[in-house]
Formats: structure tokens, sequence, C-alpha cells
């Protein structure tokens, strides 16, 4: 008796030992070991076993950047000239995300267009189509834009504008599943090959691949608009105003960059603008010859200097859809950590007045956007200041971009 509870305590040891990481320390999820670090039983032995797929830590996503998340102050830093006191500072906790690097251009909206006309029906691509006729205006002469700015290659890496906020979800949809794809056809067919299903190299088909799950390792989280809150954060960009090792930020950002100009103060680009916005009355570039913010209209999405996170953009060009839902006192309603608001939790539609008499704007069906476009004054640009249209609505000076979550870290 004494021998076999000496046996079994040997097996049981032996698949404990087994089931930590390779390297000899404690199982994590790039390195799980071979064996259940609860049960003891083999991962993979069979087609009855546990599955677990190699992993090798979360790929990096086309388009993205990283954000380091961390407790900041969001809230307007400018003087509230609309009377508006919808966005009063507080102190807020963002987790770590990834943003696209620039606002989506022209030539992505074709490149989506182009796959939706070939793999869906017809009424899908059209009602993907952006409205080109939010450059027409009936006293400005804006109409060649309204042919040649998605669809011209010079304007190929400009950004998408006369998108809805509803299209603009549409698009992180499908994003996400081509980019899946994608990597799923490389992972397979790449010479990649990796532990998979029931143990074995896993060759089956790209067209299959797209189908696994999420636990298969391959898959990326969905793209999708950011949260008002995570735009906001990673537009004041405030890791680069902290130059002690502590805790304290000592400054804070009215717009993307330090200070309260509006131009370069440094090198050879002294004096030249930091964003591209309406300067003036009548002023959107300066004089012939001597061109400051260069850009009558959009700009090219690379245009500009990056903020200190690495994202170009985040004041003016194109105003930017964010996930939320507009109510004017969200800032009390929403929660401390990661805030978002997704509908009227709270602060109900009907507590306004969008009766005939339209004394209200305020519904479910308006998102906010912000950062100030080509044909916004300054005080747009402050990361903090906020608007609101409705979700079905577009205009020549909203585009967007898209985040992710960071997924299994939290650094």
């Amino acid at each position: 008796m004494k021998l076999i509870k000496y046996v079994s305590a040997v097996v049981v040891g032996g698949a404990l030992l087994a089931s930590c990481g390779k390297g000899g320390g404690y199982p994590t999820s790039t390195d799980p070991g071979d064996y259940s670090s609860a049960t003891g039983i083999e991962y993979n032995e069979d087609e009855t076993a546990f599955q677990v797929n190699d992993y090798e830590d979360f790929p990096q996503a086309p388009g993205l950047v990283f954000i380091e998340g961390g407790r900041t102050t969001l809230g307007s830093m400018e003087e509230d000239i609309a009377m508006t006191r919808d966005n009063i500072e507080r102190t807020v906790t963002v987790a770590s995300f990834y943003m696209d690097e620039t606002e989506v251009a022209n030539i992505h909206w074709l490149e989506y267009l182009h796959y939706l006309k070939r793999d869906s029906i017809p009424e899908v691509y059209v009602a993907a189509l952006p409205d080109t006729t939010v450059w027409s205006r009936q006293l400005s002469f804006n109409d060649p834009y309204v042919t040649y700015y998605l669809r011209y290659p010079g304007f190929r890496f400009f950004p998408v504008v006369g998108v809805s906020w509803l299209q603009a979800n549409d698009y992180c949809t499908w994003r996400t599943a081509k980019v899946n794809e994608n990597l799923a056809k490389e992972a397979t067919t790449g010479g990649k090959k990796r532990r998979g299903l029931f143990g074995r190299n896993r060759t089956e088909e790209a067209t299959e691949a797209t189908a696994l799950s999420i636990e298969s390792g391959y898959v990326l989280p969905n793209y999708r608009l950011p949260t008002e809150a995570e735009w906001e954060y990673a537009a004041q960009a405030l890791i680069g105003t902290q130059y002690n090792e502590d805790e304290n930020q000592n400054n804070r950002r009215l717009y993307p960059w330090d200070g309260h100009q509006l131009r370069n103060p440094h090198g050879k680009k002294m004096g030249q603008f930091l964003a591209n916005f309406k300067r003036g009355r009548g002023d959107y570039a300066g004089v012939a010859g001597s061109l400051n913010d260069g850009a009558m209209i959009t700009d090219y999405i690379y245009a500009y200097p990056p903020n200190d996170f690495g994202l170009y953009n985040m004041a003016g060009n194109v105003n930017e859809w964010v996930q939320d839902v507009y109510r004017p006192l969200s800032f009390q309603d929403v929660e401390d950590l990661n805030p978002f608001r997704r509908d009227g939790y709270q602060d109900e539609a009907e507590n306004y007045d969008t009766s005939e008499g339209f004394h209200s704007l305020i519904s479910n069906e308006v998102r906010v956007f912000k950062g100030g476009s080509w044909k916004d004054v300054a005080y747009w640009l402050s990361p903090g200041t906020r608007r609101f249209m409705a979700q079905d609505s577009s205009t020549a000076t909203i585009g967007f971009r898209c985040a992710m979550i960071n997924a299994g870290s939290n650094r």
C-alpha cells in the first residue's frame, strides 16, 4: 500500500512539474507547459483532451501603435466659449490599447469598397459609399471635390470624409475580418506552422483557418472606434511630460503638443503651424508664396508632426468619430476606469425634448466627434472639446481612425 501511494505521488508530482513552462519557471500564456497545473491532465493528448494552441504573444495589428494607459485628467483645458459645461475636468484611468497611427485614408476606403464589390451584394457596396456631395455648397465652388476627392490618385493618402458613424463602424467590422483572414492565411500557408488542434501541425486551407475561434491564437481582437476617453487620452499624449520617475504630472496640455502656441517653436521648421486648421475668418492656409499650414482643405495624413504617442493629426485635418453616445453630463455619470457612454443609461433620451419644435438634438442616435478640422478654428483643436452629430450623418470635416484592446497584458 505504501508503495502504491509513493508511486502515485511521484506520478502526480511529475505531472505538476511538467505543467510548468518549458523554461522551468511558472507557466505563461506563451509557454503553458504540457500538462494542466489544475488537473495534471496532458493538453492536446488526443481529440478528447483540452486543446491549448501555440501562442506567440499579441501579434502586431496593421496600422496600429501602442498607447500605454494610466491615470489622467480628462476635460477641457480651454475656456468654455460655447457655455455647454459638458466636459468638466475629472480624474480617470484608461487601460492600455492600440490606435491607428493616422486617420483612415481614401486609399483604405477604396480598398474596402473593392472587396465589398467583389464579395458582397450590390446593396452592401452602395451603402458603404461615402457621401461625396458633402463638398457641395450652395455658395461655394467646391464641386470638383465631389468628383475627385475620394478617387483621384493624388488624394489617396488624404483622410476619407463623408463617412457616417454607422459606416465607420461597418468598416471596423470588415477590417477585423479581413486582417484576421490574412493573418490566418500567412500562418497556414506561409511556412509558419504551429501546433494546432489535437496536438498536430495545423495545415488546413486558409479559408478554413479564418473560422478559427479566439482560442486558436490566430485571431486579433476587433478593430473598433475608440471611446471618447481613449481618444482624448491618446491626443493628450502626456507620456511626453513624464520627465521624472514619479507619478506626478506637472504639465497639462492645451493641444497635443507642449505650450500654448500653434506654431513650431524649434528647429528648421520653426514658425510653421503644427496642425491643419482655419487660422481666421477666410484664412485657411496663408498667402501664396508663404503658405503656412499649407492646406485649404484636408491634407496628407502624415503632414504634421506626430504627438508623443506617435499619432498623427490628433488635432486638425479632420474631426474624428468616437464610440460614445453624446450626453452633456457624461463626465459626472461614467465610471472612472475606462469611462464610456454606450446609451442613455441614467440620462435617458426622454429627458430631452426632441419633438417637432427641436428644442433639443440629443438622443441615443447622436455620437461624439473630436479633434477639430481644416474648417475649424483653433479652439476645437484642444482634446477636451467635444461636439456631436447624428450617427447616420456625414460632413466634409469628419473622418475617423480605429482602435483595439491590448489583450492579455497590462504593459
